[in-house]
């Protein structure tokens, strides 16, 4: 009997990972996850964006307009960020990050910083903002590699039932 034919491939399991790991994001708007891959193929961090830990999420606001203060985005951290805090290694020279939107300005600076030689996305949906120009002049200074995936499936299931059921 041969093999499956219709596996995933290691760009849809990764982007797979930070997707599903989007969805522990509690902001009403933006949900965006982040896996980070080692060379040999092994996940060695995740995140979602979100407040810091101990932050209480239900005090502080998820609004996009307004007074600075009065926003999320003094509050929130990025899924990349969270995903480098989060990592299992220290050392993440060489790695790659499966990001679902293309990462902004502060993002690329912990990203150049922590030594992640690739960026593989889904989304550039904020091209040609301050925040996104910035980030890809930093990044390209440093030398890290943007890729921007598609896949010929649109969508994977995830099903809880129990296996063989």
């Amino acid at each position: 009997m041969p093999k499956r034919a219709d596996y995933i491939s290691w760009d849809e399991y990764f982007m797979g990972i930070a997707i599903l790991s989007s969805q522990r994001s509690k902001d009403p708007n933006t949900q965006v996850g982040a896996c980070i891959v080692n060379p040999d193929k092994k996940i060695v961090g995740v995140g979602y964006n979100g407040f810091p830990t101990g932050v209480n999420d239900d005090e502080l606001p998820w609004a996009r307009e307004g007074a600075y203060l009065d926003t999320k985005y003094p509050y929130v951290c990025h899924a990349e960020l969270n995903a480098i805090l989060n990592s299992i290694s220290r050392d993440l020279k060489g790695c790659t990050v499966y990001v679902a939107l293309f990462p902004c300005n502060e993002c690329a600076k912990a990203i150049i910083q922590s030594g992640i030689k690739e960026i593989v996305y889904l989304s550039d949906k904020y091209d040609g903002t301050d925040s996104v120009v910035a980030s890809k002049r930093m990044l390209t200074q440093a030398g890290v590699s943007l890729r921007k995936v598609t896949f010929n499936r649109d969508s994977i299931t995830v099903s809880f039932k129990e296996a063989g059921a």
